[in-house]
């Protein structure tokens, strides 16, 4: 579904380190990037918030 832990790791920050940043829980960006069936739905707000904080666009992190 994304492309979240792939950009954490190569911008070399940790899921606490992205939370704080976006304002997203810990738990909710763990739930996502381990999202293997593409369940999660998260807001259009949450999309954004986690690909400023992973300086990408929203694309290229959820599609």
């Amino acid at each position: 579904m994304n492309k979240i832990k792939e950009f954490r790791v190569k911008n070399k920050i940790t899921i606490r380190q992205l939370s704080e940043k976006t304002g997203v829980a810990v738990g909710y960006i763990s739930t996502l990037e381990n999202d293997k069936n593409g369940t999660s739905n998260p807001t259009k707000d949450v999309m954004i918030r986690i690909a400023n904080g992973l300086g990408h666009t929203v694309p290229e992190v959820f599609f």
